[in-house]
């Protein structure tokens, strides 16, 4: 942990091993420098305590792995790479970024990858489910019955991506804000990374009937792929060689650049969105934004971002990691539209179920943790 007073007039003078007592979410090197530091703390503590009091509320997964992806993973017990290799995973195809040493060997390669689930059928949704989606889906033990999966299989790991697109979906419906029964919908999904595309197949299934346009921007494309459209026609494979999902849906490769007859397609563009939206909404304009792990607080690019969401008036959806980041956001954006937001913060029933390592704060972290909107 580092030092809450880090940045301050004095320097640190070691480890930072002595925690609020107030709060129990920060840390300090010393005496002095917590002392020194309460005039900007007494401003959060409350705030930070409240949030740690519902540590037991985020940590709560239906998964036979949740303890060491949760609690084990935050008191070090557990890595993020030990417990991807329990599972079998570990720096294995689609999986690769999903700890800091994948992260590492990663290459603009595997976006061109097609990976699949490097799991059995018994453990990931390779092929269409069994009975259409009638009810909507409200925790990942909804998804898990629904599709047949055993609650020890680790696709939620990843599919937090679809799976919060579908949340984000739902709740613009709630507000009215797009027609639940429409037949075409156009997401602009403001990313700054960009991995394991081919598990937003399972759009197919979360959106039967569906036609899905998602435009992926951020600064994180890599050049080359500016201007790039794919078609996902099927589902993340499985390993089994007779499995149906091997069974190709259409002529065309799920990655050809020349097809647009898909059910889904993506686009990727490069740069900050309010630099490529004139250009974004030539052929369509949106029905939602979408920004996952958005960062408001912490990158002053979402600046002319937040400006030009307020003036085009297309509801907007962001997710952070944190309760905390999403409060900081708010505050962000009430300073530039001077308006609350519309869609209150709350916790997304479909986070991804494994603590992310080394946070600033001592408060539980996920991908994808709490939603909120504009």
């Amino acid at each position: 942990m580092e030092c809450a007073a880090k940045g301050s007039q004095r320097r640190c003078s070691g480890s930072a091993n002595l925690r609020c007592d107030g709060c129990g979410a920060v840390f300090y090197c010393s005496a002095s420098h917590q002392i020194s530091h309460w005039n900007v703390h007494k401003e959060e503590c409350g705030r930070l305590k409240r949030q740690m009091g519902c540590v037991e509320l985020l940590n709560d997964f239906p998964f036979t792995f949740s303890r060491e992806a949760t609690y084990q993973v935050c008191e070090k017990v557990e890595t993020r790479c030990s417990l991807l290799d329990k599972l079998g995973i570990h720096r294995a195809g689609i999986w690769i970024c999903e700890c800091s040493c994948g992260s590492s060997v990663f290459s603009l390669d595997h976006l061109r990858s097609e990976m699949g689930w490097r799991l059995s059928s018994r453990l990931c949704p390779c092929k269409e489910p069994l009975s259409i989606l009638k009810k909507q889906l409200c925790s990942w033990s909804d998804y898990y019955e629904w599709r047949g999966i055993p609650l020890d299989s680790p696709v939620a790991l990843l599919l937090h991506w679809p799976l919060t697109i579908y949340q984000a979906i739902q709740l613009a419906f709630a507000k009215q804000s797009i027609i639940e029964t429409t037949d075409e919908l156009c997401i602009h999904y403001l990313e700054r990374e960009l991995y394991q595309t081919d598990v937003f197949g399972e759009l197919h299934a979360l959106l039967p009937g569906v036609q899905l346009h998602i435009d992926f921007v951020g600064p994180a494309v890599p050049h080359d792929r500016d201007g790039e459209t794919i078609g996902l026609y099927s589902y993340a494979q499985c390993t089994e060689a007779n499995c149906c999902c091997k069974t190709p849906k259409t002529e065309f490769s799920s990655h050809t650049n020349t097809d647009t007859s898909s059910k889904i397609t993506l686009r990727f563009h490069s740069g900050h969105y309010h630099d490529r939206y004139e250009e974004l909404t030539k052929e369509f304009l949106p029905d939602l934004i979408i920004a996952p792990n958005a960062g408001i607080a912490a990158y002053k690019s979402w600046l002319p971002t937040i400006e030009l969401i307020r003036e085009i008036e297309i509801p907007a959806v962001f997710s952070d990691y944190c309760e905390e980041a999403c409060h900081l956001a708010a505050n962000c954006i009430r300073s530039v539209t001077g308006t609350p937001l519309t869609i209150p913060v709350q916790l997304n029933p479909f986070r991804q179920p494994l603590a992310v390592e080394d946070t600033a704060l001592l408060l539980p972290c996920y991908s994808n943790c709490f939603l909120f909107g504009i």
